[in-house]
């Protein structure tokens, strides 16, 4: 299983992503599923990848190799964002194809990032190759276990928060993501995309005993502990008194 999530707000673009895949509890192996294709100063694309593992590495090697190649379209000549997630669309289905059909071979990919000149966006590509993109009621895109981690996004990511603040949501995002699901793990990695930069100078990777990741945890935990305790108590007498009435009006007879 992966999860990756990409949170894009008025400041730039953060992007995430686990590094575990499994194949059954005694095949567990990393793998990054974050890529990175651009120009500094004229180009950044991030490519997030959730799936099929031959299928997505298929994907990301034909993305490279049209870029050695000079392809006629490739990422580093494609003239929008749009254009870029319509070709890996393409890219997908055709490999899809190629090594087999049906939902095994599936695979589905965020794409992210800002050509000069242009906003900067992002976009998921489903396996059968359309594409959406995020918008201001939804800021963010999510592939693989997104389930787990979505509960924080809707409740902090909005288009004018700091960049700093998006990281350290999509952060714990996966902490949560994690925490319910063995097969999402380290390596985490994050890559901060500042916009109108076209430069991706922030990029980390946090390993498995990241004391960075322990006590995001920890303190996540505690603060959860103490909203939890901050809670107004229940007042069972008013909720039984008030469920009484509504019993009594329900079961007054018809005129």
């Amino acid at each position: 299983m992966t999860y990756c999530v990409a949170i894009a707000v008025n400041a730039g673009i953060i992007f995430c992503s686990d590094s575990r895949t499994n194949a059954g509890v005694d095949q567990i192996s990393t793998y990054s599923k974050m890529s990175r294709f651009g120009n500094d100063g004229e180009r950044q694309f991030i490519v997030l990848s959730a799936g099929n593992l031959a299928t997505t590495q298929a994907v990301i090697n034909q993305i490279k190799n049209d870029i050695n190649q000079k392809a006629n379209r490739n990422l580093l000549n494609i003239p929008s964002l749009h254009k870029a997630a319509e070709y890996l669309g393409e890219v997908s289905v055709a490999q899809q194809e190629k090594h087999g059909k049906g939902p095994i071979h599936e695979a589905s990919f965020i794409i992210g990032g800002q050509i000069a000149g242009a906003p900067h966006q992002i976009m998921m590509v489903y396996p059968q190759g359309n594409f959406i993109t995020s918008s201001v009621d939804t800021p963010y895109l999510q592939i693989g276990e997104s389930k787990y981690g979505k509960p924080i996004l809707d409740r902090i990511i909005e288009p004018n928060i700091e960049l700093n603040t998006a990281a350290l949501c999509a952060l714990v995002s996966m902490d949560s993501t994690m925490r319910s699901n063995l097969t999402v793990g380290p390596p985490i990695e994050v890559t901060v995309y500042e916009s109108n930069t076209q430069l991706l100078n922030h990029r980390y990777r946090l390993e498995q005993n990241s004391d960075y990741l322990h006590n995001l945890n920890r303190a996540w935990d505690d603060g959860l502990k103490a909203a939890f305790s901050s809670l107004p108590p229940i007042q069972w007498a008013d909720i039984s008194h008030r469920d009484q009435a509504n019993d009594e009006f329900q079961n007054q007879p018809n005129n």
